[in-house]
């Protein structure tokens, strides 16, 4: 690899050879339980504590520390978290919402996959369309029912979150979900037509113009194409897709976004430029080997293919100017998306490399955006290039090339410093004083180092300051607003993929685990542990909860989530009536507390029914469910709300409906009944 003279080689043995090692030393140090140690010693307390908080800290081995921790995390009821987080829910396809201080789980976002509290794509005929139009461009059966949720994304302005919409992609499937957070509900699903995976996804410019997806592994494109893998450099490709965000609308503009084809590298995380460095983007790449794998046939195993070389490829992207060529009409069509080249990105200046040690994950832009940091997994460093330094190395011109012509820039020109960070480092979010927070994944630890000028201006720049352990084995860390332009630095996050012996055993499956980490002193303090039970979590992002500003019921009655608007066939308080027309019953339906009108809906065996059925409430929080036994009809219609169910009474008999919320005291009573008449032959 050209220019990268930073990394020693021993790194290379030991992230290949001693890594897996060490970090079996480290866990095993750590999974000592913390405190087992103080086990039968008195609790020592301040004077003045009251009996009968000491009662219960004796009773539990509680430290004055203990007892600190547990006050910064309690928000009695009727109070409000200072932050919330929008958490990745992994193999769940769902977004997980959190409260901070406290760590209450307060919502689940129903995405890409069913999800029966909420009546997503389970009988309304509306969520049903949006999950669906994410479908597989490929067979007559491709629907899909798992998701594998990664990065988040809130919209921004001028590099701040604004509060108003939410991003999140498919790893496994290459979709992209638009979340509208008024009513934290998905409005939009979109498939890329020509990548498999989207590791790369979802990131957004400094004003949400663009929400970014790479592509994770290399395929043929279309990936639907077959070609061997001894054509892997000539036939597999990547993409970088910039989805063009129409924020008045809350829709991606399918038809306004394009994509720059790329090397066949395993593209990987990114985050986009902001202040000086708006106008770029940065995503780094793993396997600049294009190793291709085949343990069965004698070749090396991929984990040992793709980290054979000392660096991989930073990608250095003018979406800008990427922009101008795709209005220009300088791209190819491919299954109705428009990409530019990679021949044409280097002639038009829009795609650079440099190298970056090995086997790199994260890449963050610091606040200010000077910096680039990225984390090499298999390097003990992180290494931060400047973005000045990187715009004069494009002005000279790069000396060398890779082998598909992309201009690398040299390494030595363009890297402000590197820190020494510890085994495993991954992901870097920010704080308000000019201070760095790291993911150490083998060493198990939050790593806080100094920054340097501009953002730094203190004594010691681009050192390591403190370590606090965590557990275990961290992914991702967020701190409070620490990818924007203004982060606050009071809480970071670390998102821990095992637990072990940190909770309840509940089988061989263990639960995640969130673990809250008080940055606001001399020295980081860990407050709580947050187990999440459900999916595999990989990336939160930490907003002002002042800056959310969701309804508390619909605006108007027979308000239809899907279109953020009246419903003109919506049902409302005395136009409750049933159309029958041939084959064809329309029904419009109320739900008021407690009862449903009509109450009786008499059709025949292969009728094909639509109803609308509207919840005519004005009360917050008088959710109504409608439930159609034997159908698999089951809505959740919040106040205000009107939702569109369609089926074809195929099965004869008495089906009773219900609400299948405890609305009210009679709510068992609220219920009615579909009769579907035999046919002819039944």
């Amino acid at each position: 690899m050209s220019g990268y003279t930073g990394c020693k080689r021993y790194v290379r043995y030991l992230g290949l050879f001693l890594a897996p090692i060490l970090a079996f030393a480290v866990f095993m140090t750590g999974c000592k339980n913390e405190g087992a140690e103080d086990e039968g010693k008195p609790v020592q307390l301040a004077a003045g504590t009251p009996d009968s908080v000491r009662k219960i800290a004796e009773e539990r081995q509680l430290s004055q520390k203990d007892i600190e921790a547990a006050l910064k995390t309690y928000m009695p009821s009727g109070r409000f978290d200072d932050y919330v987080l929008f958490a990745s829910g992994g193999h769940s396809g769902q977004v997980f919402v959190i409260g901070v201080p406290s760590m209450r789980l307060l919502k689940t976002i129903a995405v890409f996959t069913p999800e029966p509290w909420q009546g997503w794509a389970t009988g309304s005929a509306e969520t049903h369309e949006i999950l669906t139009s994410g479908d597989m461009p490929i067979g007559e059966d491709r629907t899909l029912n798992w998701a594998d949720t990664h990065h988040p994304a809130l919209t921004e302005t001028e590099g701040d979150y604004d509060g108003q919409f939410l991003f999140i992609n498919d790893k496994a499937n290459a979709r992209v979900a638009v979340i509208d957070l008024r009513d934290f509900e998905t409005k939009q699903i979109v498939k890329n037509p020509n990548t498999i995976s989207d590791h790369g996804a979802t990131f957004v410019t400094p004003n949400s113009e663009y929400v970014i997806e790479t592509t994770q592994y290399a395929t043929p494109l279309p990936f639907y194409e077959f070609a061997s893998l001894d054509e892997y450099k000539e036939k597999y490709k990547g993409l970088a897709t910039f989805y063009k965000f129409d924020r008045e609308k809350g829709r991606i503009d399918e038809s306004k976004s394009f994509s720059i084809e790329l090397p066949p590298y395993w593209q990987d995380l990114c985050d986009a430029g902001k202040k000086v460095s708006d106008g770029w983007v940065f995503c780094n790449s793993i396997n600049a080997e294009m190793a291709t794998g085949g343990i069965n046939e004698g070749n090396p195993p991929f984990e040992a293919g793709v980290s054979q070389r000392e660096a991989d490829y930073l990608h250095i992207i003018n979406w800008k100017k990427a922009e101008e060529v795709y209005k220009a009409g300088k791209v190819k069509e491919l299954n109705g998306a428009h990409i530019i080249p990679l021949d044409t990105a280097i002639e038009e200046g829009i795609l650079y490399f440099v190298d970056v040690p090995k086997s790199p994950h994260g890449v963050d832009v610091t606040p200010d955006g000077n910096f680039i940091i990225t984390a090499g997994k298999l390097d003990t460093h992180t290494t931060v290039y400047s973005f000045n330094k990187l715009m004069d190395a494009i002005k000279k011109g790069a000396p060398e090339k890779d082998e598909f012509g992309v201009p690398v820039l040299p390494f030595d020109d363009v890297v402000e410093a590197q820190v020494e960070i510890g085994l495993g480092p991954l992901h870097t979010q920010f704080d308000n004083e000019g201070n760095a927070y790291t993911s150490v994944f083998i060493e198990s630890t939050l790593a806080k180092w100094r920054l340097g000028p501009p953002i730094y201006n203190g004594p010691d720049p681009w050192t390591l300051v403190e370590k606090i352990p965590v557990q275990y084995n961290i992914g991702h860390a967020v701190c409070a607003e620490g990818d924007t332009v203004s982060p606050d630095g009071k809480y970071c996050i670390a998102l821990n993929k095992w637990s072990i012996d940190r909770f309840l055993p509940v089988g061989p499956l263990h639960p995640q685990n969130f673990q809250l980490i008080d940055i606001s002193g001399d020295k980081m303090e860990l407050l709580y542990d947050m187990p999440i039970g459900v999916g595999e979590p990989h990336y939160v992002q930490m907003v002002k909860a002042d800056k959310l500003k969701p309804w508390l019921v619909y605006p108007e009655v027979g308000f239809d989530p899907a279109t953020m608007s009246v419903d003109p066939e919506a049902a409302s308080v005395g136009n409750e009536k049933i159309e029958h027309d041939g084959k064809t019953v329309k029904v419009w339906m109320s739900a008021i507390r407690s009862h449903f009108n009509p109450e009786h809906i008499t059709v025949n065996q292969g009728d094909t029914v639509t109803m609308y059925v509207t919840n005519v409430e004005r009360a917050r929080d008088a959710t109504h469910g409608f439930a159609v036994e034997g159908y698999n009809i089951n809505l959740s219609l919040e106040p205000g709300e009107s939702s569109k169910v369609e089926f074809v009474a195929d099965k004869p008999g008495v089906f009773p409906f219900y609400c299948t919320e405890f609305c009210s005291a009679l709510h068992l009573e609220m219920m009615g009944y579909l009769l579907v008449k035999p046919g002819p032959g039944s």
